[in-house]
């Protein structure tokens, strides 16, 4: 009695057939795999744009404030230069020539005393009061899309805008952090340097917020 029969007679295409199925199988679900990886980058590059997009409008509407304020004190001291005397803290001039830069710039000097020189002119002695408006430019959004690896979806041309636009942002911050230095020590001529260096800086940062903002959509 036989309990074990070998046979040479093997079924080659059901055996090559099941094979080519697992080949199959594997290659649809590495296809699958890396098309949801695939789609997970670019929504999560969707949502880092518009996020982007916020940060910019948000930076750019607090750099035109600053930029409205740090104008209008260049303005005023340019003005009011012509009339101290010696210091920013006496003024040689006449009521009326004095009223009407109060009116033009109220605040920028205040007076604590005035004494007539000559028939119509006062020396008056005072201080100037300046407040500088401190933008708040933030990068968060740039720094979360980098720290999740989802700038590998950006173009090389994009990645270099956004990296410039930052890193202009960034220059703008320091001499902003320099002019607040400077206005705490009373520097008042050196802050005034400082304004007029960061007002060409600002109009270079909003060209570039302004551009980015328009473009970022086709980063690809």
């Amino acid at each position: 009695m036989r309990f074990f029969t070998f046979t040479n007679n093997f079924n080659w295409k059901y055996i090559i057939g099941e094979i080519l199925l697992i080949f199959v199988g594997i290659s649809l679900a590495i296809w699958f795999n890396n098309w949801n990886a695939s789609d997970k980058n670019k929504h999560a590059k969707e949502i880092a744009i518009v996020k982007i997009k916020e940060e910019i409008k948000n930076n750019r509407d607090e750099l035109i404030i600053a930029q409205k304020s740090n104008q209008l004190i260049l303005n005023a001291f340019s003005e009011f230069s012509d009339l101290f005397d010696g210091t920013t803290s006496e003024i040689t001039t006449s009521p009326a020539i004095l009223n009407v830069m109060q009116e033009k710039y109220p605040g920028f000097y205040r007076i604590v005393d005035s004494v007539e020189v000559k028939a119509g002119i006062f020396h008056y002695r005072g201080g100037t009061y300046i407040q500088l408006e401190i933008p708040t430019l933030t990068d968060i959004a740039w720094e979360t899309t980098k720290s999740i690896s989802i700038t590998n979806e950006f173009s090389y041309e994009c990645l270099y805008e956004l990296a410039s636009m930052y890193e202009l942002q960034g220059r703008v911050q320091k001499e902003t952090d320099k002019a607040s230095d400077a206005l705490q020590k009373r520097e008042i001529k050196q802050l005034m340097s400082i304004l007029q260096f960061l007002e060409q800086l600002n109009e270079q940062l909003d060209k570039s917020y302004e551009s980015m903002f328009d473009g970022i959509d086709d980063c690809n």
